[in-house]
């Protein structure tokens, strides 16, 4: 087995327990919605990097940090650090740009449609 195998899997699994107890356990208003997009574990298992859309998560960090330690089989709970995934933000601006591209091109090719097909027959 791999050594990247087992880190993947951990933040893998810590990604989905953040996700559930966000959703059921922290009852803090001032958390509001947030998405756990991804979790980077380093090699030796120490760090956990979560990655996150809306909302900061730095406050909940040692509650949720037990809850992982009680729920998964870690000799040692990584430490957790909260960062904001800006690839979610990164990817609407492409499509945005991508969509500008589209509707600029519509009218250009509409001018070119059936005029230029009948001067060609006759």
């Amino acid at each position: 087995m791999s050594q990247g195998s087992r880190p993947d899997r951990v933040g893998d699994q810590i990604r989905s327990e953040i996700a559930s107890l966000l959703a059921r356990d922290v009852h803090d208003p001032g958390i509001g919605f947030v998405t756990i997009t991804r979790v980077q574990v380093t090699p030796d298992l120490q760090q956990a990097r979560v990655y996150y859309t809306a909302l900061a998560l730095d406050r909940t960090a040692p509650f949720l940090r037990r809850q992982i330690g009680s729920r998964l089989r870690l000799k040692r709970v990584p430490e957790l650090e909260f960062l904001y995934d800006e690839s979610i933000a990164g990817q609407d601006r492409i499509e945005q740009i991508l969509n500008e591209i589209r509707a600029a091109q519509r009218p250009a090719d509409a001018g070119t449609t059936d005029t230029d097909t009948d001067d060609d027959q006759t």
